[in-house]
């Protein structure tokens, strides 16, 4: 990875955008938001982690690097959450806006969502009004964000758009890998934090196409599982393995006690697929209740170390 053009000193708002083969957009979309910074009043930097591109990003952003256009450059595609990590731990601002470096993000909406960080908001997301991305991403991002609500039970229209502005303490906060940047909201609930949305304008992308190809879909909703079991399970694993021990144990003695009223019946039992399954299911389901009280162990373990140094610290 490189970096360049660092500057430790801090600004009011930092815009932080990930580009992956996006150099034709850059050159549009980095004056466009910097003239757009520039006409709220405050002080800011533009962000842009290179997300291993290979389109001539590198030379494109030669021309627009300045002390407030900053330039990070990973030297592979390791994908959005990851890019979306590095440039948060170089980012100065007081307010962090996540911004998509293809143009459909709209910089003249900044002053609204940055408003709504004044109005006491921990994180804000740019609900899109009208979508202009094709039929099947729409009516797919339809069914996610219902989904990610009914599973999380936190409310929004609009979880995977990438046009997000945060708070510096939110910011720090987050640890991002494989697809969880589109749980970000999540994340801030989870922690504590407030979230709202506002409506965006969304545009056409400018040029190119998008990067990304149908299995993000797949790989977001394995990643709503690590998210749930992350925001609900973490501090109570017994509540989720042991759960799933019982259910799978409840299965197995059924069967279990079956296959020993056959055989008390005078019935030839020691082939019967049903006595095998009842077996495997028992063990099966022992494994899943042990491994609930070892995570519960370690959480009991990690919490009284954590009151141990407390208290430690208060004396």
């Amino acid at each position: 990875m490189a970096v360049t053009d660092h500057d430790p000193s801090g600004c009011d708002v930092s815009v932080l955008m990930p580009a992956y083969n996006e150099a034709e957009n850059l050159v549009e979309v980095v004056p466009r938001t910097a003239a757009a910074l520039e006409a709220l009043g405050k002080t800011w930097e533009i962000v842009i982690v290179d997300d291993g591109s290979t389109d001539g990003t590198r030379s494109v952003m030669s021309g627009l690097r300045s002390d407030q256009v900053r330039y990070i450059r990973l030297r592979r595609n390791a994908g959005k959450s990851a890019a979306l990590s590095v440039g948060l731990d170089h980012v100065r601002g007081e307010a962090v806006v996540l911004m998509d470096a293809d143009g459909q993000d709209d910089p003249e909406e900044l002053g609204k969502m940055l408003g709504e960080l004044d109005n006491g908001v921990d994180c804000v997301t740019g609900r899109r009004a009208v979508r202009n991305d094709r039929f099947i991403k729409r009516n797919t991002s339809k069914i996610y964000n219902g989904v990610t609500t009914r599973v999380t039970g936190v409310k929004g229209k609009d979880f995977n758009s990438g046009f997000k502005a945060m708070s510096r303490e939110l910011a720090d906060s987050l640890e991002m890998y494989g697809e969880l940047h589109r749980y970000i909201p999540i994340l801030a609930v989870w922690s504590g934090f407030r979230i709202s949305e506002v409506e965006v304008e969304h545009h056409e992308r400018l040029h190119g196409r998008s990067k990304f190809g149908r299995a993000r879909f797949w790989r977001g909703f394995l990643d709503l599982v690590t998210v749930k079991f992350l925001t609900t399970y973490t501090a109570r694993p017994f509540h989720l393995f042991g759960g799933i021990g019982f259910v799978i144990g409840a299965v197995g003695s059924a069967l279990l006690t079956w296959m020993l009223g056959s055989k008390l019946l005078g019935h030839s039992i020691g082939t019967r697929p049903a006595l095998q399954l009842g077996v495997l299911l028992v063990v099966v389901a022992v494994q899943m209740v042990s491994l609930g009280l070892l995570g519960e162990l370690m959480v009991n373990l990690r919490r009284r170390r954590s009151l141990d140094a407390t208290a430690e610290g208060d004396l």
